[in-house]
């Protein structure tokens, strides 16, 4: 099984993650719809929904660049229909789109904690109730239909809360997402799973991030090659839905045990962690 023709709703896809799990589908010739905010070149954050579409194009794929902001509900449904127009449907929601901010909660504007729960709790909320008509229906039609959220394992434990209360919930709430719609579409026969690296992976948002060691990362390709993984497992099958998947483990399930060409820095030994794995 592969992604051939396939339609993939991609947020955030302009760089990063995002980006590296585009170009990994569209190596089979699959349809981009890359919904991301940033149209503009940013001296600071490389990367644009233009961009993105040429490197998308480059590597076999068939992109849709978008101005999205998943948090205005109107943006979304309008990229939906557009995208639904140009590929006749969509077959995989990927939500991907976060913000970060390692603050405690004296140190959280409220203007923060609303910015990082509207666009990781609430727009992966949105973006998957908004594609999921299109998903019923690519489901229905046997196309192997998928909700991919890049979000963590659940974990009630203080010290992945204790830092960072805000940024903790807004995160975990696209986990939820994941445990709730993983039962709730089961009946329909779309797969919901959720993929989360064992380290910090080497991203222009993470360089902006004070202190990281960029060489102990690893590079976006891992999660980009995780991801294949589930997008192109069998969505009927009860196993393959409501997973809380990490990069490393699920590679090595599938028999990639070498994983130094990931490294930034090759025959790293000592990554940086990223958060929220015990």
């Amino acid at each position: 099984m592969n992604l051939e023709g396939k339609t993939l709703f991609i947020t955030g896809a302009s760089r990063g993650i995002g980006l590296a799990i585009a170009k990994r589908a569209a190596a089979d010739g699959a349809n981009i719809v890359i919904a991301a905010k940033t149209t503009e070149p940013n001296p600071k954050l490389p990367g644009t929904i233009h961009s993105a579409a040429e490197e998308i194009r480059a590597a076999g794929g068939h992109p849709l660049p978008l101005p999205v902001d998943i948090r205005e509900e109107a943006q979304v449904l309008e990229a939906v229909q557009r995208a639904v127009a140009a590929f006749g449907g969509i077959d995989i929601l990927v939500n991907n789109a976060s913000a970060i901010s390692l603050t405690d909660t004296e140190h959280t504007p409220i203007k923060r904690y609303d910015l990082m729960n509207g666009i990781n709790a609430r727009g992966t909320f949105l973006c998957t109730q908004a594609c999921l008509p299109e998903l019923k229906k690519s489901a229905a039609a046997g196309r192997n239909a998928h909700v991919l959220t890049m979000s963590p394992p659940l974990s009630m434990k203080t010290h992945w809360f204790a830092p960072h209360t805000a940024y903790t919930m807004a995160k975990y709430g696209m986990s939820m997402c994941t445990l709730g719609h993983a039962g709730e579409f089961r009946k329909y026969g779309i797969a919901v799973n959720s993929l989360w690296p064992r380290t910090a992976i080497a991203t222009a948002a993470l360089q902006m991030i004070p202190g990281v060691d960029i060489g102990a990362c690893r590079k976006p390709e891992i999660l980009a090659d995780a991801a294949y993984l589930v997008l192109t497992s069998d969505a009927r099958e009860a196993r393959n839905s409501g997973n809380f998947h990490i990069d490393d483990e699920l590679l090595a399930a599938h028999g990639q045990a070498d994983l130094d060409r990931y490294s930034v820095t090759p025959g790293t030994t000592k990554f940086v962690p990223d958060f929220f794995v015990d």
